[in-house]
C-alpha cells in the first residue's frame, strides 16, 4: 500500500467533491468517478448505448486529441498521490492518463474552467495505465494548494474511480478574520486542516472519520476500535488544523449504542511532534463518563486552556466515537 493512501481523499464526494465537466461521457457518466462505493460489474446489464459500466467512459475516438474531465475538490489542499481505478475496464481502458491542478478563487462556472486561460499546472505527467487495476501514482512535484483538477485520458476509454490523496490546506485569510473577531471555530476540523495523525486501533472504522464535516451518518462513519482484551485504553491523536485554546469540546457517540466507550478524556500538547512522555501532555478534560448514542458537550468540565497544537482523545476501554469537535478561537500568526 502506498504511503499517500493513508491521507484524506480531497476529491471525495462526501466532502463536496464534484466532477463539473467532461468533453465526452457517451457510455457512462462522469459523476461515477467520485462515487464512494467500490465499482461494480454487472455482466448482463446493457443500456441503449452499450454495455453498462460503473465509471466514466467515453466513446471510441476517431479524431486526433484526447478526452478529459474537470473536478472540483471537496476540500482544497496539496495533492500527494492519486489512485486511478480501472477495475472492470479491461478492453476499454485508456492506455495513459495525466493530472493537472489549479487554485482558483470562488466558484468558477464549468464553462470557464474549460477556457485556455486557466493556468493549469502539471501534477502527474502522462503515465501508463493498466486495465482492470488500481493504478497508484505518487505526486512528487505538488503544485501547492489546488482547488480544481483536470484528468486527461489518452486517447479515450473508461475509468471507474479517481481518488486524490493529500493534505487539506484551509483558507488562512478566512481563519485570520475569524480570529480577529474572536469567533470560535472547530480547531480540529478536517476542513480547517486538522488531521488524525495516529490511533491505537481502527479495526472497524478509520481514524480520519473523527473529524469529517457534518454529523456521523452511521456507525461506519465514525472511528471504532476492536474489543480490548488487555489492560489499558484506546486513543487517537489529532493535529489541530489551527492551534488555539479549547473552550468547548464535543464527543459524539451517535449510532454507537452497544459499543460506545464507557468514558473518555482529552489531553493537549504544543509542538510539531508531541512526545510520548506523559509529562508532555496536559489534561484538558478529565476522565468523564459517556452515554451511548449521545452528542456530549463539555465546557465547564474543561480544566486547561492551552493554547495547543495537538489533542489526544482517550477512550476507556474501547469502542466507537462518531465525531470529535474542539471549539476555540484560532491562534493565527
Amino acid at each position: 500500500m502506498s504511503v499517500f493512501t493513508d491521507l484524506v481523499d480531497l476529491a471525495s464526494a462526501r466532502l463536496g467533491g464534484a466532477v463539473l465537466l467532461a468533453n465526452d461521457e457517451f457510455f457512462a457518466p462522469k459523476e461515477n468517478l467520485l462515487r464512494e462505493s467500490e465499482p461494480l460489474f454487472l455482466p448482463d446489464e446493457y443500456t441503449d448505448r452499450g454495455k453498462w459500466m460503473d465509471g466514466w467512459e467515453t466513446r471510441r475516438r476517431r479524431t486526433p486529441g484526447h478526452d478529459w474531465a474537470i473536478l472540483r475538490l471537496g476540500l482544497p489542499g496539496i495533492v500527494r498521490g492519486v489512485l486511478v481505478d480501472t477495475r472492470h475496464f479491461s478492453g476499454n481502458y485508456p492506455p495513459q492518463c495525466s493530472l493537472e491542478g489549479v487554485e482558483l478563487p470562488g466558484h468558477p462556472k464549468p464553462r470557464d474552467l474549460a477556457s485556455e486561460a486557466v493556468p493549469w499546472q502539471m501534477l502527474l505527467p502522462r503515465s501508463p495505465l493498466a486495465g482492470d487495476s488500481l493504478n497508484r501514482f505518487p505526486v512528487t512535484a505538488p503544485a501547492g494548494r489546488v482547488t480544481h483538477l483536470r484528468l486527461a485520458i489518452f486517447p479515450d476509454g473508461g475509468v471507474a474511480r479517481l481518488r486524490v490523496y493529500g493534505e487539506v490546506v484551509p483558507d488562512k485569510n478566512r481563519l485570520a478574520r475569524l480570529a480577529s473577531q474572536g469567533a470560535e471555530v472547530d480547531l480540529a476540523a478536517l476542513e480547517h486542516g486538522g488531521r488524525v495523525v495516529a490511533a491505537s486501533d481502527m479495526f472497524f472504522g478509520p481514524r480520519h472519520n473523527l473529524i469529517l464535516p457534518g454529523p456521523p451518518l452511521s456507525m461506519r462513519d465514525g472511528w471504532e476500535t476492536r474489543r480490548r482484551r488487555v489492560p489499558g485504553n484506546e486513543w487517537a491523536i489529532v493535529r489541530l488544523g489551527v492551534g488555539g485554546a479549547p473552550r468547548r469540546v464535543e464527543v459524539d457517540t451517535t449510532h454507537f449504542k452497544g459499543n460506545a466507550p464507557g468514558a473518555c478524556s482529552l489531553e493537549g500538547a504544543a509542538g510539531e511532534a508531541p512526545s510520548d512522555d506523559p509529562a508532555a501532555w496536559t489534561e484538558v478534560l478529565p476522565p468523564t463518563d459517556l452515554e451511548p448514542h449521545t452528542r456530549h458537550l463539555f465546557e465547564a468540565e474543561l480544566r486547561h486552556a492551552g493554547p495547543f497544537t495537538h489533542v489526544r482523545l482517550n477512550i476507556y476501554p474501547d469502542g466507537g466515537v462518531g465525531r470529535l469537535r474542539v471549539w476555540g478561537v484560532p491562534d493565527v500568526r
